[in-house]
């Protein structure tokens, strides 16, 4: 690399080049930055190359030759590392790679948020307060004799008692937080030839399902990832519902209950040249109690089908798209109310959730429980559950609190 690097932290052009040969590689921007103020927290230095295939393979190989020991980093390393020296928890570090991910607006603004610490900073509170909960527990039992005991311990339930309410009201939000980062799953469920696969390419604006008037052509799920209101949307295009003696077939019609089964929203379509809705459609809709939009195909044809099980239908026609805007309205309503925006601490994984109950369990252990010793321990464990959200769990915080609160050893 031609010149010398400037300060940390200051932009530069230079020339990089290979350090066997001297070829020039690429003019390419760098930084360098000094531990702990970088991404890392280590030393590292930036190279802004040009995007060219080659050019990144050159310089790639060059940086590989330039040292022993030099290597490509592994798959969320950098973050990885940045987590291990402290820069980021583990709720920041996930929503780093929910931000890499993000599709829509809506991921977007939640995944930046909790790379912002809006989940740490709640989680923060909590482990806080726990632990101010376990110190009052274990001054309860280790100075029952000086007074400190019924009314430590009762103060210690408690504050455990409310936290354990804000970490309810959090796990109420969940699903609707781990729907904006994966994704609302609405299924298309309907009668054979009743118009679904024309439907599902009207609505993602591009042929992905075979369009064919003979019936039952559908025989697996297809499904397009939608942008609906800056929500995330898969819509599924599935096998048509009825009885059938070809095994292929079947097999559609089971995975078709089976993604509809499973899916937060039902696009129920009808043929709307039928005298009636379909049985099976009809069926499927009064299983699970998810909620359904309704539409009714073919009404540039004159027909208009009206209501199914007490509720209006959609009107649509897949030629002329009559009915379309009305359909996409109701389904980025109904996306909007599943996946919404949510107040308070955002859980946004699985795990977030686990752990969340799993500390909430045992703080109404604690509360059940009856020698102190066995409060306490329960408290200890919800402690260590909300603890993992964020990968960190001092012991040394629970020793402060002691220690300050109740003069130990004056």
């Amino acid at each position: 690399m031609a010149g010398v690097v400037a300060e940390p932290r200051r932009a530069v052009l230079r020339t990089l080049r290979d350090p066997t040969s001297g070829e020039a590689l690429d003019r390419a921007l760098v930084l360098r930055f000094c531990a702990p103020a970088s991404y890392t927290g280590e030393e590292a230095a930036e190279l802004h190359v040009h995007g060219g295939r080659a050019v990144i393979a050159a310089v790639a190989d060059a940086l590989l030759r330039a040292a022993p020991g030099v290597r490509p980093a592994e798959a969320g390393e950098f973050t990885r590392r940045a987590f291990l020296n402290g820069k980021l928890d583990l709720t920041a570090a996930e929503g780093v790679a929910d931000l890499v991910a993000a599709e829509t607006a809506a991921q977007r603004r939640q995944a930046l948020a909790q790379v912002d610490g809006r989940l740490a900073h709640c989680v923060a509170g909590w482990v806080e307060r726990l632990t101010h909960a376990l110190a009052l527990a274990e001054a309860a039992i280790d100075f029952a004799d000086d007074g400190v005991g019924e009314q430590a311990e009762a103060e210690a339930l408690g504050d455990a008692a409310a936290v354990a309410a804000e970490m309810g009201a959090a796990l109420v939000g969940a699903g609707r937080a781990e729907r904006v980062r994966d994704g609302v799953r609405v299924a298309i469920i309907g009668a054979p030839n009743a118009g679904k696969s024309s439907l599902l390419n009207r609505l993602a604006g591009r042929d992905a399902a075979i369009v064919s008037a003979r019936a039952g052509t559908t025989r697996d799920v297809i499904e397009v990832r939608m942008d609906l209101g800056g929500q995330a949307v898969t819509l599924a295009d599935t096998a048509g519902l009825r009885q059938t003696e070809d095994d292929i077939e079947a097999e559609g019609v089971r995975r078709a209950l089976a993604w509809a089964g499973e899916a937060e929203l039902r696009l129920a379509v009808f043929d709307g040249l039928s005298l009636g809705p379909d049985a099976g459609t009809v069926a499927a809709l009064s299983q699970g109690g998810r909620r359904w939009i309704g539409v009714a195909t073919r009404c540039d044809l004159g027909r208009r089908l009206g209501t199914v099980l007490g509720e209006e239908v959609t009107s649509v026609s897949s030629v002329t798209g009559a009915g379309l805007d009305a359909v996409l309205a109701a389904l980025t309503d109904a996306v909007g109310a599943l996946a919404g925006e949510t107040s308070g601490a955002v859980l946004t994984r699985a795990r977030h959730r686990a752990a969340v109950e799993e500390a909430v369990a045992a703080i109404s252990r604690a509360g059940d429980a009856g020698l102190p010793e066995l409060r306490a321990e329960a408290l200890r464990g919800a402690l260590r559950a909300i603890g993992r959200l964020t990968g960190r769990v001092d012991v040394e915080d629970l020793l402060d609190v002691v220690f300050r609160s109740f003069c130990i050893g004056k």
